[in-house]
């Protein structure tokens, strides 16, 4: 049969491989036998009849791994499928055979291939084809269209291949929804949630979504976690770097080596670490939990009103409203100790001329918050809007004798300082995250050159107001503002943590020294003095 129908006067366009529409298709016992077996079986046809590239030896049958046959089968059993899977496991191969296997065996369905950027969901596309090439005719259903962006089947199932965007799918009637390395999507979070009402409306349609890790507070940890622990709809499946053959202890020391422990385990160990050299160290990282928005209006996400009496400090960081970078703010409750996170805007489209008025409602609405605006470049069009045509005062003013001096300008200086700060801060537990988009950039802020900056493709926006805020406590505003004086208080914190483990060693008080006696220079910083003991000389 094979022999007898693969040829140009049945393929689709000239291609002697993949069946045409139209082509009637006689079946023997053996290849009905044959058509039930796959049709109830996705690891059955694909250790029969698909193949797929090998670097080493070309094209070969697809021999599934024992954890593969169980990913087809996790598939097949939930609706709702999260697969966290170590580098180079087969995930995505595993995955795109089983969607070619829900497109022949199930007609008038469709299927939405979505990842990071197009030209990946296009080659996972093209792995499709392949397999669907060197198909028996007996199994093709017939091809009524194919291209790199689609494959349209004559059972009225189609397969389709776009980049992850919030329009991807809209207007479309998906059946089966796939998100390949959705940990590495940028703006994970307005796509999903554009996208997850199309496809959770329908009472079959599937989600499958796999990656490896990529830092926390993502959209994909975010699900993974849930998973995991029962609380949303989504079932796990794990691939750990021990279940593929052929990776021992020695393989792992050997990569280890070649790379570094804390990259081994995020790509191969399935961790959910940030990234290496993070300003925010690892395991502060990971005790970050973001909560649900209260409400999400206008690219604002509260997650708490305002309360009665409490003062508010806004930072905002302002972009050229190009697509490119965001303008932000963060508004951040300096009431209580910890202070909370409250409030975030982002939003890389909005103009400098309207961001004004965007502030000023919501540093109103909290209370008239106090409002430092970063002012370099489009900053100072946001710091005149704000402050001479909307006549709101409760601003920073950099200096009463300096022209322009509405605003703080994000000098080297600064960031350094407000870098410094928002580290003792988080890892001193005195400030409060709420925001899942400002932890992966917490995750993503790394170590470059003589400062931090998010590493590509990632944004430090939403972390620039932090760093911005962080700064602004060290100043003699935000002690005016709060009665509370933050390098005293970072550094009594400090020393404490230090004399605590110190004391398994011994250290007992004896009595013979005074209280430590420091002074504050010119810009805040607390100098101790030496020879504070009594009595002896240190």
């Amino acid at each position: 049969m094979q022999q007898t129908l693969k040829n140009n006067e049945f393929g689709y366009l000239g291609n002697p491989n993949v069946k045409r529409d139209g082509v009637q298709t006689s079946f023997t016992k053996q290849e009905i036998v044959e058509y039930q077996k796959c049709m109830q079986d996705p690891a059955y046809f694909a250790v029969k009849y698909v193949k797929i590239i090998s670097l080493d030896e070309g094209l070969v049958p697809f021999n599934l791994y024992p954890y593969q046959e169980g990913m087809f089968k996790h598939f097949q059993e939930n609706r709702f499928s999260i697969v966290l899977a170590c580098r180079q496991s087969g995930k995505s191969i595993s995955s795109v055979v089983y969607l070619l296997w829900f497109a022949v065996f199930h007609p008038e369905k469709t299927i939405a291939i979505l990842a990071n950027k197009g030209a990946v969901a296009r080659e996972m596309l093209a792995r499709i084809t392949l397999a669907l090439e060197n198909l028996p005719f007996f199994l093709q259903p017939g091809c009524k269209a194919l291209n790199k962006g689609s494959i349209e089947f004559s059972n009225n199932s189609k397969i389709i291949a776009a980049a992850t965007s919030g329009s991807s799918i809209r207007g479309l009637s998906i059946n089966l929804l796939f998100l390949d390395e959705f940990a590495f999507v940028e703006n994970d979070a307005q796509f999903y949630t554009s996208t997850y009402p199309v496809v959770s409306a329908g009472k079959d349609t599937q989600i499958i979504i796999t990656s490896t890790a990529n830092g926390i507070g993502n959209v994909y940890h975010k699900l993974w976690e849930g998973a995991v622990q029962k609380t949303n709809e989504f079932k796990s499946f794990r691939v750990d770097w021990w279940d593929v053959p052929g990776r021992d202890e020695n393989w792992k020391e050997q990569t280890v080596a070649n790379t570094s422990e804390l990259q081994f385990e995020q790509e191969f160990g399935n961790t959910f670490h940030g990234r290496g050299n993070t300003l925010i160290s690892a395991n502060h990282l990971l005790a970050q939990k973001s909560i649900e928005p209260e409400l999400i209006k206008e690219n604002v996400f509260i997650y708490e009103l305002p309360l009665k009496g409490a003062e508010y400090v806004m930072c905002v960081d302002v972009a050229k409203g190009r697509q490119q970078d965001y303008s932000t703010f963060t508004i951040i409750n300096v009431s209580m100790q910890p202070f909370e996170q409250v409030c975030t805007f982002r939003d890389n489209n909005i103009s400098p001329m309207l961001l004004p008025d965007i502030v000023y409602k919501y540093a109103n609405l909290y209370n008239e918050a106090y409002v430092v605006v970063e002012s370099n470049d489009q900053g100072a069009v946001v710091c005149n809007g704000l402050y001479y045509d909307l006549e709101y005062e409760n601003m920073f003013v950099e200096s009463s004798i300096k022209a322009n001096a509405l605003g703080a300008t994000m000098t080297r200086r600064v960031k350094r300082i407000g870098c410094s700060t928002i580290k003792d801060l988080i890892e001193q537990k005195k400030l409060n995250i709420k925001d899942a988009q400002t932890i992966v950039e917490l995750s993503t802020f790394v170590a470059k050159g003589n400062s931090y900056q998010a590493v590509a493709p990632n944004h430090d926006d939403l972390m620039m107001n932090l760093v911005l805020f962080a700064w602004f406590t060290t100043t003699d505003v935000f002690e005016a503002l709060t009665n509370i004086d933050m390098k005293d208080m970072l550094y009594r914190e400090r020393l404490a943590a230090i004399q605590d483990d110190m004391l398994p060693f011994g250290f007992v008080e004896s009595g013979n020294y005074e209280k430590d006696k420091y002074s504050k220079d010119d810009d805040g910083n607390i100098w101790f003095e030496v020879e504070s003991w009594t009595g002896r000389n240190v």
